[in-house]
């Protein structure tokens, strides 16, 4: 059975860094792209980052640009996101989300899992 555990998430103050983490099981984690996805309250769902299989590309929202950074390690199962010099509008309930494919780093794309979530709340 495919699992995906998001940790890492808490209460920060504005201009604070969290790291958030995703541990996969259930599939051979570095055959697929692998995203972080966040709602806001009240809004909708939100494409982050996303990093192909191998973890050579790497691509973001521009909310997300020179303040996240997505990266992987396949030794371990786990896909992480930093998050840095945060904001009032990063708060949100953050998601890893396993593509179907290795190479898939783009926004919107079918046949993705996700899980739980992870909660992000920042504060002045």
């Amino acid at each position: 059975e495919m699992q995906l555990v998001e940790s890492g998430g808490g209460w920060v103050e504005v201009g604070g860094s969290l790291r958030l983490s995703c541990a996969s099981s259930g599939f051979i984690f570095s055959s697929y792209a692998m995203h972080w996805v966040r709602q806001a309250p009240g809004k909708e769902l939100e494409w982050v980052a996303g990093i192909s299989n191998g973890g050579n590309t790497a691509k973001y929202a521009d909310a997300a640009k020179d303040r996240f950074t997505i990266s992987r390690d396949n030794a371990k199962n786990v896909v992480y996101l930093q998050l840095n010099s945060m904001k009032t509008e990063d708060t949100a309930m953050y998601y890893c989300e396993k593509d179907s494919k290795a190479y898939q780093v783009v926004a919107h794309a079918r046949g993705r899992e996700r899980g739980q979530g992870t909660q992000v709340t920042v504060s002045l």
